[in-house]
């Protein structure tokens, strides 16, 4: 294991940088710390070097006062995306490789996984789903209150939404879905849905009152044709956060970029199936290459960027 407070490189040991936190190691406080970083990695945070505590007691998230701006910038660092689209996913597993408790991921999160989620939203351009990830997660609009504003200078206070769905077979009075009215809406964006020619005609009218709906299959929405109407909108910096299926299709396609992936400290024991990517079809294998760990309280997030 590296040491505490080091960057392990080769065969070489040098002090790494302390991200955040005040030691504490429960869900009310986040003691982050850099233990791997690719230097010859143009994607990667060169930046850091050696590193002070930045004293930042308590759950960190952006409304909370005094919040270490020094931390959200050395973490927009690392996860900064390059010029260009570019296609990241962020997914959570066990350590014996569930990705969910109950159906649901957030029984395997922690503090520091849930200050990366929100960073990661927060310089996206759009966050992109599958339809069965949206029910099972309980998906809602991104909230403008939940993202570090200083990391979306010059867009939208909330990137969207796009869900992906073949059938358009979602309750559109779902919270997803919410008007763009009232004072609880502010800076909400619209949410995308991206279906195809299969959708009913009454669906697909019923979805246009309160989304913005893309027809971008015949018979189905593949990766690339769902990438293809995300850049026409002017999208580049892409999040998908699943699930497995779409994931998938990503991975298959060739087109997934990048993978930050948290691994739980904890064993689920086998009773959940899925993975962090499913296929109905064998794929070749994609080569990563690892760019950045953090660790925080037994909790390693990785960050893995597609080799050559």
């Amino acid at each position: 294991m590296p040491l505490p407070g080091r960057v392990t490189r080769s065969n070489s040991l040098a002090q790494g940088p302390r991200l955040c936190g005040s030691g504490a190691t429960s869900d009310h406080g986040s003691d982050v710390r850099q233990i791997f970083s690719a230097g010859d990695d143009d994607h990667a945070n060169q930046s850091l070097g050696v590193a002070e505590l930045l004293g930042t007691p308590g759950q960190v998230t952006p409304s909370a006062p005094g919040a270490a701006s020094d931390m959200i910038d050395a973490l927009a660092r690392i996860y900064a995306y390059p010029a260009g689209r570019w296609v990241r996913a962020n997914m959570i597993a066990s350590v014996d490789g569930a990705i969910a408790l109950d159906g649901r991921s957030g029984g395997l999160s922690g503090a520091a996984d849930k200050l990366v989620f929100a960073v990661l939203r927060s310089l996206a351009d759009v966050i992109v789903v599958g339809a069965g990830t949206v029910r099972a997660e309980r998906y809602r609009q991104a909230k403008p209150g939940e993202l570090w504003q200083q990391l979306r200078a010059g867009r939208p206070p909330a990137p969207p939404v796009a869900v992906i769905t073949r059938t358009l077979d979602l309750d559109l009075g779902h919270r997803l879905f919410a008007t763009s009215s009232g004072p609880t809406s502010a800076g909400l964006a619209r949410t995308i849905v991206l279906t195809t020619a299969l959708a009913p005609a009454s669906r697909l009218a019923a979805a246009r009152q309160v989304a913005d709906v893309v027809v971008a299959g015949a018979d189905s929405v593949k990766a690339a044709g769902a990438l293809d109407a995300l850049a026409s909108c002017g999208y580049k910096r892409i999040l998908v956060e699943g699930g497995p299926m779409l994931l998938g299709e990503f991975v298959a396609g060739g087109l997934l970029d990048e993978l930050c992936l948290t691994i739980s400290p904890l064993l689920e024991g086998g009773h959940a199936a899925a993975r962090v990517t499913t296929s109905a079809w064998r794929t070749s294998l994609t080569g990563l290459r690892l760019a950045t760990v953090l660790e925080d309280d037994g909790f390693l997030l990785t960050r893995y960027v597609r080799a050559g």
